[in-house]
C-alpha cells in the first residue's frame, strides 16, 4: 500500500481523490501496488465527504505520519504552499503539484531540496492541464536539442478570443460569460493580462533549456485591448488571433514573450479553439511536435497529477525488490 496525502481540497484536489477511487484497480495494476489517500488537508469543512476520517485542518498530521510517502499539493499560490512543500520534501516525502505559480517561482530551489533528500518534486500538471508535456520533454524528446517552445497555454483567453471571433461579441461581454461558466475567475487578471501564460512558459523554458527565467521579467501583453476590429482585420488577412507564450534559445540565452499573435489559418495552432491548449516543441532532430488537449479543469488536471503519483509509486515499488 502506498499512502498519499492531498493538501488543498478544491477542484483539483477533489478530482485527484476521485481518480484514486474510481480507477483504483487500474492504478494498482499499472503500479503493482495500491494507492490510498490517507489524509486530506483543508481549512474548510466538508460535511458531506464520504470518508470524513481522512479530513484534517492540520498539515502536521501529514508530517507526523511516516506511512505517507507522497504529498499532492493543490492549494495554489505561494503561501502556504511553499512552506508546506519545503517541509514535506525536507521530511523525506515526495511532492506532486499542479501549482504553476509555485513551480515558476521556486521550482529550481524545490527540485534541489528534493534531490538532496532523495525524494521527488514533480509538476506535470502545472502546464497544459491534462496535456503531457513535462515528461515528454525530459524523456521522450531527451535526445533533442530544443531551440524553441511556444503555444496556446491559457484556456480562458483562448475561449474569449474564440467567442469574439465566432460570435462577434465584444471582449467585456465574453469575459462575463467566461466568468459565469467558471472559465475565468472573478478577478481575471492572471489570465487576461498574461501572467498565467508567463508562469507556464517560464516552466517550459526551464525544463526545455535548463535555464531559469523570472516570470516577472518576461515581455508580456494580454488580450484586454483586443477589439472586434482587430479580430476582423486578422480574419481578412487569413489569420486568427491567439495569445501565445514563446521561448527561444538564442546564442545560449533564453528569450521569452507573451503576446497576442496573428496565426495563419494553415498553422495547426489556428484550429485550437475554446478552452483547449496546444504546445509546439522544436527539436533539432524531431523538428516540430505539437501537444494538444484540454488545458484546464479538475479532471484533466487530476489526470496529470496522478501520472506523477504513479511515476513516484513505481519507483517505490521497484526499490522494494
Amino acid at each position: 500500500m502506498i499512502n498519499i496525502a492531498i493538501i488543498g481540497f478544491g477542484v483539483v484536489g477533489s478530482a485527484t481523490y476521485d481518480v484514486t477511487i474510481q480507477n483504483a484497480e487500474l492504478i494498482k495494476e499499472r503500479i503493482g501496488d495500491s494507492v490510498k489517500v490517507k489524509k486530506i488537508v483543508d481549512v474548510r469543512d466538508f460535511d458531506n465527504h464520504p470518508a470524513p476520517e481522512l479530513l484534517t485542518k492540520n498539515f502536521d498530521d501529514v508530517m507526523n505520519d511516516p506511512t505517507i510517502s507522497i504529498v499532492v499539493e493543490s492549494i495554489g499560490g505561494l503561501r502556504p504552499s511553499y512552506e508546506f512543500t519545503k517541509k514535506a520534501l525536507m521530511g523525506g516525502k515526495s511532492v506532486v503539484t499542479s501549482n504553476k505559480e509555485l513551480v515558476a517561482t521556486h521550482g529550481v530551489e524545490l527540485t534541489e531540496i528534493a534531490k538532496q533528500n532523495k525524494v521527488s518534486y514533480l509538476f506535470e500538471a502545472s502546464v497544459g492541464g491534462g496535456i503531457p508535456i513535462i515528461r515528454p520533454l525530459k524523456q521522450c524528446l531527451a535526445a533533442n536539442e530544443f531551440n524553441e517552445i511556444f503555444g496556446i497555454l491559457n484556456g480562458t483567453t483562448n475561449y474569449i478570443l474564440t467567442q469574439m471571433r465566432e460570435e462577434g461579441r465584444p471582449f467585456a461581454e465574453v469575459l462575463k460569460d467566461a466568468q459565469q461558466k467558471g472559465y475565468a475567475e472573478l478577478n481575471p487578471s492572471a489570465d487576461i493580462d498574461g501572467y498565467d501564460t508567463c508562469r507556464k512558459i517560464c516552466i517550459l523554458s526551464w525544463v526545455a533549456f535548463g535555464k531559469g527565467v523570472d516570470a516577472e521579467k518576461i515581455d508580456r501583453k494580454g488580450i484586454s485591448e483586443i477589439t472586434a476590429k482587430d479580430i476582423e482585420k486578422a480574419k481578412a488577412a487569413g489569420c486568427v488571433i491567439k495569445l501565445i507564450g514563446r521561448a527561444k534559445l538564442i546564442d545560449g540565452e533564453v528569450y521569452c514573450t507573451v503576446a497576442p499573435e496573428a496565426i495563419p489559418l494553415d498553422d495547426p495552432l489556428a484550429i485550437v479553439d475554446n478552452v483547449y491548449n496546444a504546445i509546439v516543441v522544436r527539436g533539432n532532430f524531431v523538428s516540430d511536435v505539437m501537444f494538444y488537449g484540454q488545458g484546464a479543469g479538475g479532471r484533466a488536471t487530476a489526470s496529470a497529477v496522478m501520472s506523477d503519483v504513479i511515476e513516484i509509486a513505481r519507483t517505490i515499488v521497484a526499490s522494494r525488490t
